[in-house]
């Protein structure tokens, strides 16, 4: 599991700088709430998540959503009257849905209480196939949830096997259909590059997603993180590294695939059947919006300043419980960091980024990335953006190296 970054000491109140909080009249406005409760932890996962048997008095799933509604309570105080409405709200983990659905939409009538929702606000949960049920998404629709992320991942029994996944495949059809039913949009989640998965098995799952038909795809390469239990298998001998030469095979059948039955990739690991399918909230990321993150752990951003809170969920209820923020620590970025974060995600996403936002050293990198195939000559010339082709999305992270001088 990750440390949290290292920062300057939050204040107890969470008080930001005026100039931070004057961004907010021009900036969209995203709540991000982490729930940090698995039945089982995955072996190649390093999110801050925690099984319940780890957990003591205090940190419980009955309790989170009181926690959650005292952090946004915190969150009102700090932001004032220049917040609001939310446009985006993401409730991730963990596995969200291992709270009762009435939990989820508490959390959700909090927000919308507090700050207002936006008419068209988009609402999600991230959910496994086994931890939903077909009631369940209809309470959570019924409760303002408009989309539901499905953490599919494969359906090979042995990939899912490997990756530490309990579900059945076949609960991810159940899942999708519950969704459909209840008026939901749908996401499927998928990871590619498991150790032991076949060209094949990659093929399986991605053919059995565009069966079922969802709104939106996301597609990540395994990345084997250290600290996890997969990183210690392989440090071990007993599962090889994933090879970058199968991973870029992976990611362009994905392309292939969907991009024949009608989906758009918009950021280099994520499609969508239309515009209107795109991750408004993962949009607000990759844009530099404002949001703030609920839950431990969680991080948030307003106008420059980013803050993180107390990871465990014990201590996260006891400093909300004594009035203060939950905040660990925080970081103000200077322009060179802004800059550089700006480029890093801008180049990810189809529409690419101004040629304008890039700075000298950058342009004197361009000409060679369009020659060698990796940025899209007549998006440069014609457009003046600077936009990926298929092999620059393979090689994304060298093209940014460039561009940034790293």
């Amino acid at each position: 599991m990750p440390r949290l970054p290292d920062g300057d000491p939050a204040p107890e109140s969470g008080e930001l700088p005026s100039a931070a909080l004057a961004t907010l009249r021009s900036s969209r406005l995203g709540i991000y709430v982490h729930v940090p409760f698995c039945a089982v932890r995955c072996g190649y996962c390093d999110f801050n998540t925690y099984t319940l048997t780890e957990l003591g008095p205090g940190a419980s799933t009955a309790d989170f959503a009181a926690s959650a509604l005292a952090e946004l309570d915190v969150a009102v105080r700090v932001l004032g009257e220049d917040a609001g409405p939310v446009d985006t709200v993401f409730v991730g983990g963990g596995t969200p849905t291992l709270l009762p659905p009435g939990d989820l939409v508490r959390i959700l009538d909090g927000i919308r209480a507090r700050f207002g929702l936006a008419a068209d606000a988009e609402v999600t949960t991230e959910a496994n196939p086994d931890s939903v049920t077909a009631a369940g998404l209809e309470e959570l629709a019924a409760g303002g949830f408009t989309r539901v992320s499905i953490g599919m991942q494969s359906v090979v029994p042995h990939v899912l096997a490997t990756l530490d996944r309990t579900h059945d495949p076949s609960r991810v059809v159940s899942a999708v259909a519950g969704a459909r039913q209840a008026g939901l949009a749908t996401s499927l989640d998928l990871i590619y590059g498991t150790p032991g998965e076949s060209l094949d098995d990659w093929r399986a799952s991605l053919e059995t997603a565009v069966a079922l038909a969802p709104d939106h795809v996301s597609a990540y390469a395994l990345v084997v993180e250290e600290g996890t239990r997969m990183a210690v298998r392989v440090r071990r001998g007993e599962l090889p590294l994933p090879d970058g030469d199968d991973e870029a095979d992976k990611y362009e059948l994905a392309d292939e695939l969907l991009s024949n039955v009608g989906f758009d990739w918009y950021e280099v690991s994520n499609w969508a059947r239309g515009d209107t399918a795109r991750c408004r909230h993962n949009e607000g990321y990759w844009r530099g919006d404002a949001w703030w993150g609920i839950g431990p752990g969680a991080h948030s951003h307003v106008g420059g300043v980013r803050w993180w809170n107390v990871k465990h969920p014990r201590s996260y209820a006891g400093r909300l419980a004594s009035g203060a923020s939950p905040a660990a620590g925080r970081e103000t970025l200077t322009e060179a960091q802004r800059h550089d974060e700006e480029v890093l995600l801008g180049v990810r996403l189809r529409e690419g980024l101004p040629l304008d936002r890039i700075d000298a050293l950058g342009h004197e990198a361009v000409a060679g990335l369009v020659a060698e195939g990796l940025v899209n000559r007549r998006a440069a010339v014609r457009d003046g953006r600077l936009v990926l082709t298929l092999r620059g999305r393979l090689l994304a992270d060298a093209v940014v190296r460039r561009l940034v001088g790293v």
